[in-house]
């Protein structure tokens, strides 16, 4: 009895962290409520417009899924619309999770629901995060509940080449609706995680760092050797002579994995380099410019010492993990500081919580760095129009704008603070009910 009686303590807890409602819409937490063509006012709320400032007592419009008017009370509200009064509330667009596992593990403990990292090989650029993405995961709710909209799902890093990315948001009917970027971007791992060192019985894994580089620059170099005989085929199959033709012989045997990283090579779409030492960031980023590769930087997290370096680059970073505990060589303040520290020298960075069970967190990661010295205003950017940019979808999210979707947070204060409640979640212009596993829990045990 007691057993049971601390299990609903703690339910109720975590229920209560999550949303201060004393009652939770029923149904199914990934629905969402009015119809989409409902068109929505939010009156009188202080708007953090992202790109341009701050507008108090503002109005913010959104119809057939985008914003259709953002300014001050004077602005035109639609005839019959329905009107939403969130006077003394915080305006703002929905967080951006540039790194999640959203979708791919519901319990750590249980091996059958995690689909993480194919551990057969440590190149798999053919892998696709959206192959295994489960859109009916119950981590989805708990996150959007805390004004995260949209997310990276990204392979865990326990390989170099782990798969491509997947750009979602947190709301749809199936995983078709939610995969709004299928192939968004590839990880490129180098972080020491992935000397597979611990199995000398798979000698087929490198040990080291030099392993890892050499393994991956055969990779690239095999990828070009196929698309040479692949475009050698093609133009002797389409000559105008027949000899030229039968010449031809059969097609180069599909390599999907090959195939893969061609698109990356070609710089089309962006590599996610990951690495934490300063050791690691330059052999990896030599490889990258060897290849001519389109970079975003990942983790630098101990890497203070090349700060100069990485904003000479002119590459944008994401962020994080930002609780990691600082080297015996590094200054204890070392890894929360690194956030300010890159906004300062000029680089553009973004916020990830790397994670699926605390991608709630994400704002209040953004909340630690402004402690250590980074401006609330760029931590702000960091979740919002930062991301949107750096994933190139700034068109449609990462700040107030008309034409814009309609994914839009109203909270009760600082979306950094951890003592803030979100209040309403917009996706789309769809209003989405505030429910996850835990606030249903609550409310049936509540009394």
């Amino acid at each position: 009895m007691l057993k049971r009686t601390l299990i609903l303590l703690v339910l109720v807890a975590t229920a209560a962290a999550q949303s201060k409602k004393p009652k939770s819409p029923a149904g199914v937490v990934n629905s969402a409520a009015p119809a989409a063509n409902e068109t929505i006012a939010l009156k009188g709320g202080k708007l953090l417009t992202i790109t341009h400032g701050v507008i108090e007592n503002g109005v913010v419009v959104m119809q057939n899924g985008r914003i259709t008017a953002v300014g001050g009370a004077g602005t035109a509200i639609p005839a019959g619309a329905k009107v939403v009064d969130v006077t003394g509330m915080t305006v703002y667009p929905g967080l951006i999770d540039s790194e999640t596992h959203l979708g791919l593990t519901e319990v750590s403990a249980d091996r059958m629901t995690n689909d993480e990292l194919e551990a057969s090989d440590e190149i798999m650029p053919h892998m696709h995060v959206y192959d295994a993405f489960h859109a009916e995961t119950a981590l989805i709710p708990v996150t959007r509940i805390n004004g995260i909209t949209n997310a990276i799902v990204a392979p865990a890093s326990g390989d170099t080449l782990p798969g491509q990315d997947s750009f979602i948001q947190l709301a749809g009917a199936s995983a078709t609706e939610m995969l709004t970027v299928r192939d968004i971007a590839m990880p490129l791992n180098f972080t020491g995680q992935q000397r597979r060192n611990q199995n000398f019985d798979q000698a087929k894994f490198p040990f080291t760092r030099m392993g890892m580089a050499t393994q991956l620059r055969q990779a690239f170099i095999d990828a070009q050797d196929y698309e040479q005989k692949l475009a050698a085929y093609e133009k002797k199959k389409s000559s105008a002579d027949e000899k030229e033709r039968d010449r031809a012989g059969a097609p180069p045997k599909r390599d999907l994995k090959l195939e893969a990283l061609l698109p990356y090579l070609h710089g089309k779409k962006p590599v996610v380099l990951a690495a934490e030492q300063p050791n690691d960031l330059l052999t990896a980023l030599e490889l990258a410019n060897e290849f001519h590769l389109k970079v975003i930087l990942n983790h630098v997290t101990h890497s203070a010492s090349l700060l100069d370096k990485i904003a000479a680059t002119g590459l944008p970073v994401i962020v994080g993990p930002i609780y990691e505990q600082p080297k015996e060589s590094e200054r204890y303040d070392a890894v929360f500081s690194m956030p300010a520290k890159l906004a300062k020298q000029g680089v553009k960075i973004a916020f990830a919580s790397y994670d699926a069970h605390q991608s709630r967190n994400l704002p209040y990661a953004a909340g630690y760095a402004v402690g250590f010295g980074l401006p609330a205003e760029e931590a702000l950017k960091a979740l919002t129009i930062n991301p949107a940019q750096i994933w190139g979808l700034d068109k449609d999210l990462g700040s107030l704008e008309v034409g814009k979707l309609g994914n839009v947070v109203v909270a009760n204060g600082d979306p950094l603070d951890v003592k803030t409640d979100v209040k309403h979640v917009f996706i789309q212009g769809q209003e989405i009910p505030l429910v996850s596993k835990q606030t249903q829990l609550r409310d049936q045990y509540w009394k």
